[in-house]
C-alpha cells in the first residue's frame, strides 16, 4: 500500500519504511518481482510459502470473551529482538507469535486472518518492484505529498486525460505546477509521438515527477518549453527573437581575437615608455630581470592553464545559452501556428487569465481542460468564457470517488475516504466571431435582454 520512487543504482543505500537495503540483486529481474530483505541489506527473491498449518486454522466462534489486556502474548519485545539478531526471518517470527499467543485459537477465522496480516506487515521485510506508471505515481504523490501536486487525485487526473483527448500524434499545450506529474501523464499517453509545449512560470520548468516515469530519451525530443512571461509579447507581436549566435565556434574565435587585441593594448604602453639613458639604470633593469625570470616562468604556466579553463567555461556557457535560445525559438514558432490540438491547465495560479491567453494558441474544435482545487475560481472562469464566446459544451464537474474493501463475505466501503479531488472545467473551442465579441455589442445585448421579458409579463397580466 506504500509507494516510493527510487532510481535503480548499484551500491546505493535505500531507506524505505524503516528498512534499508541495496538494489544490486534486483537488477536483471522482471518488474513485479517480490523480494525479501536479508542480512546486510541484500535482496533475495521471495519464494512462495504454503499457508499456515492446520493447527492455526482452529478458530473460535465468538470474540466477545477475549479481553485485550496486553498479557495474551508471551513473547516480549526483547525476545523478538533476540530472534531477529539470530537471523530468523519474518515468516518464522510471525509463526512464533501465533504459537505464543494465548487468545489466537479463540478468535474467529476473520480475526485470525487480520492478526496474521497485521503481524506480517510489521515483521516481514518484503518489497515489490513495480514499473512506474501514471496511476502509481499519482497515488504515491497524493498519499505522501498532496501539496506538491495541488491535491490532484488520480481519478481527477484520469478525467483530465480523457476530456483533453490525449493521444499519440497530438500537439498539446500543458500548463501545470504539479511537479511535472500532469506532464508525465500526457507524455505517457502520447507514447513519444506528437509534440508537447510546456508553459512554465519563473526561471525554468519543474519536472521532478516526470523524471520518475523513466521515459527513454526519444520521448524528450519533441518536448518544448516556453515561459509564461513571454506569452503576452508573443500574442501582441513584440516577442524579441534575440539574435541567435550563428555558431558557438565562431563566437569562441571572436572572443579569442578580442582577447588578443586587449593583450596587445595592455602591452603597448609598456613598450612606449621612455627607456632610462644612464648606465646605472641599465644595470638595475638587468638585475631585476634576472630575479623575476624564474617567478615569471611559473606565473605564465599558471596563467595559461587558468586561461584555458576560463575559455572552456565560457564556451560551455555559450553553447548552453545558444541551445536554450534555439529551443525557445522552436517553441515560439510552434505556438505562432495557433493550431494546438488541446490545452491542459493544472496550476496554483488563478485560471481565468491563464486560460483566456492560452486559448489563443488552440485550433478550433479542440478540447481544453482546467483543474483547480477550489470551485470559486473556476466559476469565475466559466462566466468569463460565456461572456467572451468562442467555446461550447462548457462543463464544471467534480469527480466522486469511493474505495471499497472487497474480501469474502465482508465487502464494504472503506471507513476513511478522500473528501474531494478538486474541480474540472472542460469545453471545446470554436471559431470566435470578432464582431459579436466586441464589448459594445455585449453591452447592447445585455440592455436588450430585459425588454422581451417585460413584454411577456405585461401580456400575461393583460
Amino acid at each position: 500500500d506504500v509507494f516510493k520512487a527510487v532510481p535503480v543504482l548499484r551500491r546505493r543505500k535505500i531507506i524505505f519504511e524503516k528498512q534499508w537495503f541495496y538494489l544490486d540483486n534486483a537488477i536483471g529481474h522482471n518488474y513485479g518481482t517480490t523480494f525479501e530483505v536479508t542480512n546486510g541489506g541484500n535482496l533475495q527473491p521471495k519464494q512462495e510459502v504454503e499457508e499456515a498449518t492446520t493447527e492455526t486454522k482452529e478458530a473460535g466462534t465468538d470474540n466477545r470473551n477475549i479481553v485485550d489486556d496486553g498479557k495474551s502474548q508471551k513473547l516480549t519485545h526483547d525476545d523478538i529482538k533476540a530472534l531477529k539478531d539470530k537471523g530468523i526471518k519474518g515468516q518464522e517470527i510471525v509463526q512464533q507469535l501465533i504459537e505464543n499467543s494465548t487468545t489466537f485459537r479463540d478468535k474467529t477465522e476473520f480475526a485470525q486472518d487480520k492478526y496474521i496480516k497485521k503481524k506480517k506487515k510489521k515483521y516481514e521485510a518484503v518489497i515489490t518492484i513495480v514499473k512506474p506508471s501514471t496511476r502509481i505515481l499519482s497515488t504515491m504523490y497524493y498519499a505522501r505529498e498532496p501539496g506538491k501536486i495541488n491535491h490532484l487525485r488520480y481519478d481527477t487526473l484520469a478525467q483530465m486525460l480523457t476530456l483533453g483527448n490525449i493521444r499519440a500524434g497530438n500537439k498539446m499545450i500543458v500548463m501545470e505546477t504539479c511537479a511535472g506529474l500532469v506532464l508525465g501523464a500526457v507524455m505517457e499517453r502520447m507514447g513519444g509521438y506528437g509534440s508537447i509545449i510546456q508553459m512554465y512560470p519563473g526561471g525554468g520548468p519543474v519536472r521532478a515527477a516526470t523524471s520518475c516515469f523513466g521515459f527513454p530519451k526519444p520521448f524528450f525530443d519533441n518536448l518544448h518549453e516556453f515561459p509564461l512571461s513571454k506569452v503576452h509579447s508573443l500574442l501582441s507581436g513584440t516577442f524579441s527573437t534575440e539574435t541567435l549566435p550563428s555558431d558557438p565556434e565562431d563566437n569562441a574565435l571572436v572572443e579569442e581575437e578580442s582577447n588578443g587585441l586587449t593583450d596587445e593594448k595592455q602591452t603597448s604602453p609598456q613598450e612606449t615608455e621612455e627607456e632610462p639613458t644612464t648606465e646605472a639604470a641599465m644595470e638595475i633593469n638587468q638585475t631585476e630581470e634576472q630575479e623575476t625570470m624564474d617567478v615569471n616562468a611559473e606565473d605564465v604556466e599558471f596563467k595559461e592553464s587558468r586561461e584555458k579553463e576560463n575559455k572552456e567555461n565560457v564556451r560551455e556557457k555559450q553553447i548552453k545559452q545558444w541551445e536554450r535560445r534555439k529551443k525557445l525559438m522552436e517553441a515560439a514558432a510552434l505556438l505562432r501556428e495557433k493550431n494546438a490540438d488541446g490545452l491542459i491547465v493544472a496550476s496554483k495560479f488563478h485560471p481565468t487569465p491563464l486560460l483566456l491567453s492560452l486559448l489563443e494558441f488552440v485550433a478550433p474544435s479542440r478540447p481544453f481542460v482546467v483543474y483547480c482545487q477550489y470551485k470559486e475560481p473556476l466559476l469565475e472562469c466559466y462566466t468569463k468564457l460565456r461572456e467572451r464566446g468562442g467555446v461550447i459544451n462548457l462543463k464544471l464537474s467534480e469527480t466522486w470517488l469511493r474505495n471499497y474493501q472487497v474480501l469474502p463475505d465482508r465487502s464494504h466501503p472503506k471507513l476513511t475516504m478522500s473528501g474531494g479531488g478538486g474541480y474540472l472545467l472542460s469545453g471545446i473551442t470554436v471559431v470566435l466571431d470578432k464582431g459579436k465579441s466586441d464589448s459594445s455589442n455585449i453591452e447592447s445585448l445585455k440592455m436588450e435582454e430585459p425588454s422581451p421579458k417585460r413584454c411577456k409579463v405585461q401580456d400575461v397580466h393583460c
